[in-house]
Parts: structure tokens; C-alpha cells; sequence
């Protein structure tokens, strides 16, 4: 039979060796174990020894009197003498000497209380009164002076309780004597050199020197790290410690500096792109020492960037609640200048850093400071937003705060600013719609199928073709930076939500305040809006300005938006808005004539929409009453506001050229025309006349006058009575806001007098008549050749 064959393997010298490790580590802890139990148990013997020892001090009994002290030459006699009167050990009982010796070999004989009655081995009462226990105990006589004591907690160990006592120090006159010389000459020294209190102006002289020293220190930390990011990124931990600078004198201005300092910083450090946390299979892959630094760079700008966030929210948090922190370095007043100049670097944050990490926890801390009671912090926050909404091509950062606002608004029951629905007018949604329209116009050319190319084309030219269709592709790909779709999939999702808070405040806050920007934004985005919606949007419109709720301004938001909706894919729809018409003619009159000018940029925007875009479907007799109501209007309204309207009536009389009529005097058909009637359609217009023109021809505004003659000319393109170029070419609403007053000058300037004239006119002569001149010249003349005048002749004869 052949031997079994050993299937057992023979380790290799890698495991032996890797056990062997194995094997040694587990011999060291289990020589470390064995050594700290036996110092364990070294230590529990020797606590045991000591107590052993303690208790049996404790138990020692107290003579009834304290021995003399003798001399120590009569010790050895008294020593004799007790051998002497010690009795032998024969003269004992056998009994008594049995119990003797049966006591020396206990070891409990050494620590008994022999004044105790109580046998050896006598087990613990239970319930042994501890009273009279201590009773048990005996007194001492007051042999010595009674020293007084301090009574202490008492120690309770397996034997009960032991009080505590300690004889109190007494203290020698002398010692206090010394004492108080000691302390009375420090106090005289403290006394000789007080500390100096600063002026004012030594006051601000440190202080200068010593923010210097902090601009210095902070300038050269920036410097190191903008020169080496890499290298410095632990330097912007230190510059961020400056965050909580605790001089008073300079903590305000030092934690100002910091903040800016970092935002520069942070703007020009940051990669244009979002760092994400690395995997566990990243981090325990080896790498290149390069790519090992940047990882390091990349988490702590992260790590950094993250804690400054949160220092910035802290410190809004801190001016928001109002109340000092234990240190009382900053005080309550200079709170809102640390929070208006962090949430000025939020806002740069926001706008100059949409694709880095944290945006959206960005977001969420600008979006209630929209809404701030402090009018600065809104502002500044709402100018950042458009500025973002402005900007972001794609879409991306701008759908993030629309999801913020829109959940904002409905969380505080639409009381909100107006301003925060005004930024959506800011939103890029018409640029990509309308690139959207020009490619569906040019649409991308299609490559050719293989069979195609087999039926039309030789081996050379589909090798060619072939080459070329590869080099397009490639240049179309490097063309699109962003793909449309996803921008316009993310463009459609933003205006989803702006559409759903605009729709919600008009049905459930039509009273509220928020209405006049969510007509503006539905006026601006209406072109966009689905067609289905257009009726019911029309309707709830028009039952807006019925209820009669709204103010003058509002209703003309509600007659904007209506024409606007109209306008666009509502060309479509089979819907008069008579009653849009028939309410911004009755309601003209209603604009403010004084230096605020409202409503009438919003005016000229309506008859643009309503008049001059749907002029098919106006009527003559439409347009005639809208131009007579207007140079009516333009009689008591400002220049600025005269301007506009003029050029919208010249730009009317050019779109309806039989308007001219109105220009003569002869009226045209039947009836009377009344101007109070509020049915520009049934007005009879056709019989009247613009003598308001002639009115304003002598205006004291120059331009005024120049349009006034021009359209009692016919308003004519060419010619003496032709406008200049920089009026013909301008709308009506960029010719009101240029000639508007608000800044308190007249535009065209005034000219300054002539001073010749004025040298002229104040000459003496030219004032008097010539007779009167001769007059006076002879009597001068006169009075010049007569002798002296003697008084003293008169004198005489009234004495006499």
C-alpha cells in the first residue's frame, strides 16, 4: 500500500514571518497585562497595610493621665524596680498562663482595644447604637492649658465614625506686626507710582499706531497667501482667528478689514469649479505629491471658506437678537455696521461665486435679509439677486434662489417687500427663448446615411465626406459650452415656480401689495404663458379693476399686462378688450400733474401696446379720441411728462395718417363732440380740433414749443418744421426719462444773460428825460459861479 500523502501545505516564509509578528505582539500585551495586574495587586496590599495601620493607631487607648517626664538618669531604676515586682511565672496558675500564651500568638492581640470589655472574635451588631460606642471611649484630664480646636468632618471607616479635630494656629503679635508693616509699605509703594490715564489725543495716537500694526499684519498674510495658495492655505486660518479680535479699541475696525479682506481673498483663490469630498477608495489610493497638494489645498479652502460662512451668519445672528456677548468687546451700536458690511460680502459672494461649494446655504441667508426691516440691508441684497439673475446664463443658481423666494413668500402669508417679486423682471428667460426660435428656424443640417452616400457618391468622396462630417461634430461640440436642453429644461422648471407665486397672490392676496410687481412680471413674462390660461387670466383682470380695490396705478399694471398677454400668442384668440380701452381713456385724467410723475411712464407704455402695436385692430375713430384726450392732458402735466405724451400723439398721427383732419377746423359728419363722455368710440371726435397745440407752441420749455409747431405742421419726416434726429429717433419713455427733473435741472440748460447789455442799461442819463438833463446841468452851472454864501445877514434882519 502507498503511504498516505501529507495533504497538509507547508506555510510559506512570508506567513511564518507575518505570524511570528503575530505571535510577538500577543507575548508583549500579555507581558504588559501580567505586569500591571501585579502592580494592581502590589498597590491593593499596600492600601490594605496602611488602613491595617491607621485602625490601629485609631485604637490605641488614652491614658487617663498624661505621664511626667522624668529624668533619664532615674529611668533605669524604675526599670529594676518593675522586674522586681513582676511575678514569676511559677507562681501563675496553669490556666492564666495557658490564656497567655494562647493571646501572644493571635495576631489580634497587638491592635485590640484592651480597655474594651468586648471578646476577640466577637462578630459586628447590626443595629449597634454609634452613641454609645463613642461613649465607650475614655476622657483625659486637663492636666495642660485647653487649646482650642477645629472641629472637622468626621472620617467613617469599618470600625464607624472618627471625628476630626485640628488645634487651631495661634499666631505671634510679632509675626502680624511684620505683616502689616510689610503690607502698609506696598501699599505706599502702589500709592507713589499710579497708572497714568491717557489723553484723548495720546488716546488716538495708540489706537492709530495700533490698527497700523493690524493693517500690516493682515496686508502681509494676503499677500503670502495670494503669492502660494497651495503652500499658504493654513495662513487663512490664521487671518480668519482675526475674525474674533479682542482689543477694544480696535476690534470693530480689525474684524471690518478681516472680513473684505477674506471675500477678496476667497474671489480670487477659489478654482472655477465645485470641489466635492473625497471617496474612502480615493483616499487610500496613493498619489503623486502633487496631486496629494492640491487635494490638501482643495479641503482646507473648503474646510476655511466653511467656517468664515458661519462667522458671517453669526455675526448677522448677533445684530438680529441684539444682545451683548460675556466679552463686551463690541458694543450694541456697532453691531449693524459688522452685519451691513458682512452681508455686503455675502451678497459679492453670491454674485461672483455661483458654482462653488455652499451657494445654496448663501442663498438661504440672503433671501430673508430681502425682506429686512433695515431699508440699506434689502436693498443691497435685492441688487445682488438681479445681479445674479442678470448674469447666470445657464439657469442654474437663479432657479435655487426662485425655489428660496417663492417658498419664503408663501411661509409669511404674501406680507412681504414688493422688491423681492421685482427681481424676477431681472430673470434671462426671454434671450434663451428667443435663441431657442432662431434654431428651430435654422435647424442643424442632418449628415448623410450610409445608403445614401452608397447611391450618391463615389469610394473617394464618401471617404472624404466621412472625414468632414467627424470635423463638424467635433466643432459642434466644442461650440456648445452648455447643452440647451438642460437650459432650457431648467429655464421651463424656473418659470413654473415664478407662474405658481404669481397665480397664488392673485387669487388669495388681491388686496395686498405684492399685486403691482406681480402684473409687471406677468406683463413681462406673458408671452411665455400657456394659451389655456389666457381667458381666465383676462377675466380675473378685468374683475380687478371692477372691484374698484385697487389704486390708479395697480389698474394700469392690470391694463399693461391684459394688452400684453394679447399681444403675443393671443393674436390668436377671438377677444375684444373693449373694456380695457373704454378704462384707460375715462381714467387719464386721474395721473398725477405734480413733480412725482406717477403712472405716466406706465401710460405710454399702455398706448404703445394698445394703439400703436394692435393698430389693425383700432379704429379711427379710436385713435382720434385718444389724441385729442392726450394734447388735452399734455396742457397740465410737467415738460417731461408733456414730452412723452406729444411724442406718442406725433407717433399716432404718423400710424393713422386720416387723423390730420383733427388739424382744421371743419368738423366731418353728424353731431356734437363730448368731451366727458368716457366711450372713446362714441365721443365724436372727428368734430373737434387740437387747439391745445397752439396753446403749448408758447410753452416755456423749448422742446415742448418744438413738437407743439411740429405737429401743427403735419408732423413732417422732413423740412423746416422736422424734428431733430436725437427727438425723431427716441421712444416716448426714453424721452420723458431724459428730460425728466427729479435731479431739480432744467434740460436744456437756461442761458446766461449778455453783460454788455447790462453795462448799457446802467447808465444814469439814459434813465432821465432831456429837458430835464438841461435842466439840471444849468442849475450845476449856476451854483458854481455865484459868490460864497454870507449866513450872517439873514441872522441880522430875524433880530431886528
Amino acid at each position: 500500500m502507498k503511504a498516505r500523502r501529507n495533504k497538509k501545505q507547508v506555510p510559506s516564509f512570508r506567513k511564518l514571518l507575518k505570524t511570528s509578528k503575530v505571535k510577538l505582539e500577543n507575548k508583549l500585551k500579555n507581558k504588559q497585562f501580567k505586569q500591571q495586574s501585579t502592580l494592581k495587586k502590589y498597590r491593593k496590599e499596600q492600601r490594605k497595610l496602611r488602613q491595617a495601620v491607621k485602625d490601629a493607631v485609631s485604637k490605641k487607648p488614652i491614658p487617663l493621665e498624661e505621664p511626667k517626664k522624668k529624668r533619664p538618669g532615674k529611668r533605669i531604676e524604675r526599670e529594676e524596680e518593675e522586674e522586681e515586682e513582676a511575678l514569676p511565672l511559677d507562681m501563675m496558675d496553669e490556666d492564666d498562663l495557658q490564656l497567655m500564651k494562647d493571646l501572644g500568638q493571635r495576631a489580634s492581640f497587638l491592635t485590640r482595644d484592651l480597655s474594651s470589655s468586648e471578646p476577640v472574635h466577637v462578630k459586628k451588631r447590626k443595629h449597634e447604637h454609634i452613641i454609645d460606642k463613642y461613649e465607650k471611649i475614655p476622657r483625659t484630664l486637663q492636666t495642660a492649658p485647653e487649646k482650642e480646636l477645629i472641629h472637622l468632618l468626621p472620617i467613617k471607616d469599618q470600625s464607624g465614625i472618627i471625628p476630626q479635630t485640628r488645634e487651631k494656629p495661634v499666631s505671634d503679635s510679632n509675626k502680624d506686626e511684620e505683616d502689616q508693616e510689610e503690607e502698609s509699605d506696598l501699599e505706599e509703594e502702589i500709592i507713589e507710582e499710579p497708572i497714568r490715564e491717557l489723553t484723548i489725543e495720546e488716546h488716538f495716537i495708540e489706537r492709530k499706531k495700533k490698527l497700523q500694526e493690524k493693517k500690516m499684519h493682515i496686508a502681509a498674510l494676503a499677500s503670502a497667501i495670494l503669492s502660494d495658495p497651495e503652500s499658504n492655505i493654513k495662513k487663512l486660518k490664521e487671518l480668519r482667528s482675526m475674525l474674533m479680535e479682542q482689543d477694544p479699541d480696535v476690534a470693530v475696525t480689525v474684524r471690518k478689514l478681516v472680513i473684505i479682506s477674506l471675500m477678496e481673498l476667497f474671489k480670487d483663490i477659489t478654482p472655477s469649479y465645485k470641489i466635492r469630498p473625497l471617496t474612502e477608495a480615493e483616499k487610500s489610493t496613493k498619489t503623486r505629491k502633487e496631486t496629494q497638494k492640491l487635494r490638501e489645498f482643495e479641503e482646507g479652502l473648503v474646510s476655511q471658506y466653511k467656517f468664515y460662512l458661519e462667522n458671517l451668519e453669526q455675526m448677522v445672528k448677533d445684530w438680529k437678537q441684539r444682545k451683548l456677548k460675556k466679552s463686551n468687546v463690541v458694543s450694541l451700536k456697532a453691531y449693524k455696521g459688522l452685519a451691513e458690511v458682512a452681508v455686503k460680502s455675502l451678497c459679492e459672494l453670491l454674485v461672483t461665486l455661483p458654482h462653488f461649494n455652499f451657494h445654496n446655504n448663501i442663498i438661504v441667508l440672503i433671501v430673508p435679509l430681502m425682506n429686512d426691516v433695515s431699508k440699506s440691508i434689502s436693498e443691497m441684497c435685492c441688487e445682488a439677486v438681479k445681479k445674479l439673475f442678470k448674469q447666470d446664463k445657464l439657469g442654474q443658481a437663479s432657479l435655487g434662489v426662485i425655489k428660496v423666494i417663492s417658498g419664503f413668500v408663501k411661509g409669511r402669508n404674501y406680507e412681504v417687500r414688493p422688491e423681492m417679486l421685482r427681481t424676477f423682471l431681472c430673470l434671462r428667460i426671454k434671450e434663451v427663448e428667443l435663441k431657442k426660435d432662431t434654431e428651430d428656424i435654422n435647424k442643424p443640417k442632418k449628415f448623410m446615411t450610409f445608403k445614401e452616400k452608397r447611391k450618391t457618391l463615389s469610394r473617394m468622396q464618401r471617404k472624404w465626406k466621412k472625414a468632414e462630417e467627424k470635423l463638424e461634430r467635433e466643432l459642434r461640440e466644442a461650440e456648445a459650452s452648455e447643452s440647451t436642453e438642460k437650459k432650457l429644461k431648467l429655464h421651463t422648471e424656473t418659470l413654473n415656480i415664478v407662474f405658481v407665486t404669481y397665480f397664488r397672490i392673485l387669487k388669495k392676496a388681491q388686496r395686498s401689495s405684492l399685486l403691482p410687481a406681480v402684473l409687471e412680471g406677468l406683463a413681462k413674462f406673458a408671452h411665455l404663458i400657456n394659451i389655456e390660461f389666457f381667458d381666465d387670466l383676462l377675466l380675473v383682470l378685468h374683475n380687478l379693476i371692477e372691484s374698484g380695490d385697487l389704486s390708479y396705478q395697480e389698474s394700469l399694471h392690470c391694463v399693461q399686462t391684459a394688452f400684453h398677454i394679447l399681444s403675443g400668442q393671443g393674436d390668436v384668440l377671438n377677444i375684444d378688450p373693449m373694456k380695457f380701452y373704454t378704462h384707460l381713456y375715462k381714467t387719464l385724467f386721474k395721473l398725477h400733474a405734480g413733480a412725482t410723475n406717477e403712472g405716466v411712464e406706465i401710460v405710454l407704455q399702455c398706448l404703445d401696446v394698445m394703439l400703436t402695436k394692435r393698430r389693425k385692430q383700432v379704429s379711427q375713430q379710436r385713435a382720434l379720441a385718444f389724441i385729442k384726450r392726450l394734447c388735452t392732458l399734455a396742457l397740465h402735466v410737467l415738460p417731461n411728462s408733456s414730452i412723452g405724451i406729444l411724442a406718442t400723439t406725433r407717433i399716432l398721427m404718423q400710424t393713422f395718417p386720416k387723423t390730420d383732419l383733427l388739424l382744421d377746423n371743419e368738423s366731418q359728419g353728424s353731431g356734437v363732440f363730448l368731451p366727458e363722455l368716457d366711450e372713446p368710440e362714441y365721443c365724436n371726435a372727428q368734430n373737434t380740433a387740437l387747439w391745445e397745440l397752439h396753446t403749448l407752441r408758447r410753452h416755456y420749455h423749448p422742446i415742448v414749443q418744438r413738437f407743439a409747431a411740429h405737429m401743427i405742421a403735419g408732423a413732417p419726416s422732413e423740412g423746416s418744421e422736422a424734428l431733430r434726429p436725437e427727438l425723431s429717433r427716441r421712444s416716448a419713455a426714453e424721452l420723458f426719462e431724459a428730460y425728466s427733473m427729479a435731479e431739480m435741472t432744467f434740460n436744456p440748460p437756461v442761458e446766461s444773460s449778455n453783460s454788455k447789455i447790462k453795462a448799457k442799461v446802467l447808465q444814469g442819463d439814459s434813465f432821465l428825460n432831456e429837458d430835464l438833463n438841461q435842466l439840471i446841468k444849468k442849475h450845476c452851472n449856476e451854483v458854481g459861479t455865484q459868490s460864497p454864501l454870507d449866513f450872517t445877514k439873514y441872522l441880522e434882519t430875524t433880530l431886528w
